[in-house]
């Protein structure tokens, strides 16, 4: 008979005597330890920080969680409502964005910002083009502030920033040469390069490692031709008067322990991987857990899966397709997830989607009856944390806190 392991029926008892009978979002607390210790051990071994992406833990109490057993200040912002909320919050915290921002989304940063957090000593605006360098240029003289500024590298990503070869030492020249004209706005402060493809792309177009050192070559490049050009902006930066420290970013979830050996970065962006998705069962986070559950209710227990619409031909697909199927309607659905529990679930594609009462396919011996708990996976974080109210925090199988979520507050 198909049931829940253990895990799981431990899971469904606790979230039943607590009523919890809508599509909610778990947070496993035991399993999430396991990941932060297993990031902060690798991070100490090779010596650099760490960065939490806060899009992919949008919860101000989940990333204080999370930030406290790092021992981490540093965040990683992709949304202007979130980082005036992040500068709000954390005022001790180092915050740099994760992507460009159009100005006119800095200049309203600026504009609803108040509290202790210092942008001047505390912020990184990233810039890929010379042409939005001059646009945040104008926004500084405009307001009479200076501006962080970290520089996108395209290290094989191939979605923007300065791009590889002589061309990006050309384009990287003259944002060098307008930072230097102007210190009294614009500061440098490093370089950010993403390289999610080196353990995402099929193998036929490069082993991980071959394809990392490609990338952090590309990056080597680019730091020795600020020391050699620039060297008086290489100094402030590293000297971290009155402004960021040096900041060498590079990786995330998929690709940070694949940082053991290269030397250029100082620190590693992770977030994802930390709750581990579906979309991160990659050979380089085998050694974490997966932390995050969706629990429903299943309302409907339909029997034989049969298809809708009279006659022959529809009994007949519903025979060859639900042969040894019953037909589960569960509370909401259509989410970016995967059913994980009990075991066989699966949707149809002969039903389609529904985000009301989305059918399941499970096998007739599956034992669930109407108001059990079905469990998922979610495929992605950043997306589906925002989707099911406060988070459920749970350890040892038990509801311990429940965290709102950025769009609730």
């Amino acid at each position: 008979m198909s049931t829940h392991d253990a895990y799981f029926s431990r899971l469904q008892a606790a979230l039943q005597a607590e009523g919890e009978l809508l599509p909610r979002l778990i947070v496993d607390l035991d399993r999430l330890d396991h990941n932060i210790d297993q990031a902060v051990a690798f991070a100490t071994q090779t010596g650099k920080a760490l960065r939490l992406v806060e899009k992919s833990l949008p919860s101000l109490q989940l990333l204080d969680y999370i930030a406290r057993r790092a021992g981490t200040r540093r965040l990683m912002s992709f949304h202007q409502p979130f980082l005036n909320l992040d500068a709000q919050h954390w005022p001790d915290a180092d915050i740099l964005l994760g992507k460009p921002m159009p100005v006119a989304l800095a200049g309203r940063f600026y504009e609803q910002y108040s509290g202790p957090f210092d942008p001047q000593r505390q912020l990184q605006w990233l810039i890929d083009t010379p042409e939005r360098l001059q646009q945040y240029l104008a926004l500084a003289q405009r307001r009479g502030i200076r501006l962080n500024i970290n520089l996108e590298l395209d290290v094989g990503l191939h979605r923007g920033g300065i791009p590889e070869g002589e061309a990006g030492a050309v384009m990287l020249r003259a944002m060098l040469r307008l930072l230097a004209q102007h210190p009294q706005h614009l500061r440098f402060t490093g370089f950010m390069g993403y390289e999610p493809h080196v353990a995402m792309l099929p193998r036929l177009f490069g082993a991980p490692e071959r394809l990392l050192a490609q990338a952090m070559a590309t990056y080597q490049a680019r730091v020795e031709q600020v020391q050699r050009e620039a060297p008086a902006l290489w100094a402030q930066a590293v000297a971290a008067d009155g402004q960021p420290p040096l900041t060498l970013n590079t990786a995330g979830s998929p690709t940070y322990r694949l940082h053991d050996q290269e030397q250029v970065s100082n620190e590693l962006a992770l977030g994802s991987g930390l709750l581990k998705p579906t979309h991160f069962d990659l050979p380089s986070l085998a050694g974490h857990l997966p932390a995050l559950f969706i629990a429903t209710p299943v309302l409907k227990a339909a029997g034989a899966f049969t298809l809708p619409g009279a006659g022959r031909l529809p009994a007949a697909i519903s025979r060859l397709a639900g042969r040894g199927k019953q037909a589960l309607f569960i509370y909401g659905g259509n989410w970016l997830a995967e059913p994980v529990s009990p075991a066989g679930l699966t949707a149809s594609g002969l039903y389609g989607t529904s985000s009301n009462q989305q059918v399941l396919l499970a096998p007739t011996d599956t034992a669930l009856q109407v108001d059990d708990l079905v469990f998922m996976r979610p495929t992605q974080s950043e997306a589906v944390l925002l989707q099911f109210g406060d988070l459920l925090a749970v350890r040892g199988g038990q509801v311990v806190e429940r965290w709102p979520v950025f769009a609730d507050i």
